[in-house]
């Protein structure tokens, strides 16, 4: 299993105001994006553009994963944002994020776009990876292509609050539970996403909460999605970031549990252990299908930097 990079939270950050720039820097986000779409009016666009630049080439970002969301495809915006961003930063960029996505094509076209930048600028080719942004019925039907769409795809991204208009949902809270609606309105769209990405082999990160005030709220609809198996969310105020960062990442006790199902399974099935299929851990037996679960959530743990607090000691002959 490849090493994930952790995208616990995924913070949101206005390319058009330096000040807030340079304050992400020292934030204990997993990912920053610099925003070039919502974030930014129009007539900001051209100076967030270079803003951002300035600040990729500035250093300072310590690990964080590096993303920029360029306009999507139907403005006029987004092949200027690429070239300058790309070109003018690329070496020190990880992620286009692309809004609005509707099919696989406007993937292939920002890979194709991102490919002749590379060359033109001495950039290694195919490094920069793409993340899809879902916010349309649209683009939630074409999902699974979208996610098989490109080697660049390395997240699919949940946008609540354009998705709502796009199906024409009847609340102004986004992300959240509504009184009238007797179960989670957003629970076949996280599922439809959620596989699309683990079919394809790449994280899936929850959208906004806009109540940025309210962390126990968004505690509550984070968790839901975390229970589902996401791997982040996105945050719009510092005060959401350790919430996400807690969430988003395994319990002590559970990785714990799953580095000893690890060394456990590999031990039973090794020579010294039997070559046996199964094997007890105390009370429960585990598998081919226990390892397979524990890898998910050691993988996760890993990323987020956790240590282990136990240690396996192979049963006495």
């Amino acid at each position: 299993m490849a090493e994930l990079r952790s995208r616990r939270s995924n913070l949101a950050v206005p390319g058009s105001n330096p000040r807030f720039l340079e304050k992400a820097k020292g934030l204990p986000a997993d990912q920053v994006f610099l925003d070039l779409e919502d974030a930014c009016a129009p007539l900001a666009k051209p100076g967030a553009r270079k803003n951002i630049v300035a600040a990729l080439n500035e250093g300072g970002w310590g690990e964080k994963i590096r993303t920029v969301r360029v306009n999507d495809w139907t403005t006029e915006w987004t092949f200027q944002d690429v070239l300058e961003v790309v070109g003018g930063a690329g070496a020190n960029l990880d992620c286009i994020m692309l809004p609005k996505v509707q099919d696989a094509a406007q993937v292939k076209a920002l890979d194709l776009l991102l490919t002749q930048i590379e060359k033109a600028n001495g950039l290694e080719v195919g490094r920069i990876g793409i993340e899809a942004q879902i916010e349309t019925a649209q683009g939630l039907i074409n999902v699974n292509d979208i996610a098989f769409a490109s080697d660049r795809i390395e997240t699919i991204i949940f946008g609540p609050a354009d998705f709502m208009a796009s199906i024409n949902m009847k609340s102004l809270v986004v992300g959240a539970l509504h009184p009238d609606y007797p179960g989670d309105p957003f629970h076949y769209i996280l599922m439809q996403i959620l596989m699309a990405a683990r079919a394809r082999g790449v994280q899936a990160i929850d959208g906004p909460f806009l109540q940025v005030r309210d962390v126990p709220a968004f505690e509550e609809v984070a968790k839901r999605s975390a229970m589902l198996g996401f791997d982040g969310k996105w945050v719009l105020h510092p005060g959401q970031i350790d919430a996400a960062n807690e969430i988003y990442r395994p319990s002590q006790e559970d990785y714990d549990h799953a580095e000893l199902i690890l060394d456990a399974y590999d031990w039973a099935t090794s020579e010294a252990g039997g070559k046996k299929g199964s094997a007890m851990l105390g009370d429960e037996m585990i598998d081919e299908a226990s390892r397979k679960m524990a890898l998910v959530i050691a993988g996760k743990g890993r990323a987020a930097g956790m240590e282990r607090t136990s240690s396996f000691t192979p049963p006495e002959a």
